[in-house]
């Protein structure tokens, strides 16, 4: 088993950002999930309601050295924008049940946020110190910890999962008559690393540890999935998959699973190509 992709997310809900090698620290990749959009009342936004946030690419300089520090915002039909430093100003915000704080970043970055997402009064936030946020301690040890992430540091996908996943797809469409659907794609999933080889589908749910290269990490749990994983990434239109199937083959303690969340138990790097040492 390899790793055959790494993704940084830097902003959450933003688009996907492949690299070849990412720096694990303890709260995760370096560089991802630091900045999140917030409502007026401190409250995230994500492309659950606001799918034009995946037309958003955000880089920073473990996405591409040209950047520097800060973050660097696109999307088509508005001129790129640097964000190079933020305000002092921090503000409570809340992640799904999670109370934490964020730096507002700057009126310029909340005017550009709201006309692309269209819709006024979005602020953008980073993360000030992700030490501050402990995790669930039913997953977690003392001194875990991560930023903006849903609530671990990495999350590990498998493409033989999916392809298991596409498979059960493919047969639920001909049991009900329907066209055979496109594959849906790994990034439906948003993983930050990215694994295959010669493994069984959800083989990955049996694991407690996993070695990437030379970093050691452990399994949280697996990821409960919501309809985030609805969304056509490109199209930004919502349908029924992958939910209706992981529902059928993959639900149990009321939610669908699919993939696993580590905690890193030591820095370094990662790299596609690198070998995945299951315990």
């Amino acid at each position: 088993m390899k790793v055959v992709a790494l993704n940084i997310h830097p902003l959450k809900s933003g688009a996907i950002r492949p690299v070849d090698t990412a720096t694990v620290e303890r709260a995760g990749l370096a560089g991802d999930r630091r900045w999140m959009v917030v409502d007026g009342d401190g409250k995230l936004v994500s492309a659950r309601e606001e799918h034009r946030l995946f037309a958003i690419t955000p880089d920073v300089a473990e996405t591409d050295s040209a950047v520097g520090q800060g973050l660097r915002l696109r999307a088509d039909g508005f001129p790129d924008l640097h964000l190079a430093r933020d305000t002092e100003r921090e503000i409570p915000v809340r992640l799904h049940r999670h109370d934490l704080t964020g730096t507002l970043v700057s009126p310029e970055a909340d005017d550009w946020i709201s006309a692309v997402v269209g819709r006024p009064g979005l602020q953008l936030v980073r993360c000030p110190d992700p030490t501050r946020r402990s995790l669930n301690p039913d997953f977690s040890r003392e001194g875990d910890h991560t930023a903006y992430a849903d609530g671990y540091p990495v999350t590990l996908a498998s493409l033989r999962s999916l392809a298991q996943l596409n498979d059960w797809i493919a047969d639920g469409a001909v049991e009900r008559g329907e066209e055979l659907p496109e594959p849906l794609p790994i990034a439906r999933f948003r993983p930050n690393l990215v694994i295959d080889g010669d493994l069984e589908a959800f083989v990955e749910d049996s694991w407690t540890t996993v070695r990437i290269g030379d970093v050691p990490f452990r399994v949280a749990k697996p990821v409960d999935r919501c309809v985030m994983t609805t969304i056509d990434l490109d199209a930004l239109t919502t349908g029924k998959e992958p939910i209706r199937t992981l529902a059928r083959h993959r639900r149990w303690d009321g939610a669908t699973w699919f993939a696993i969340q580590l905690i890193p138990d030591d820095t370094g790097m990662v790299r596609i190509g690198d070998e995945v040492v299951p315990g």
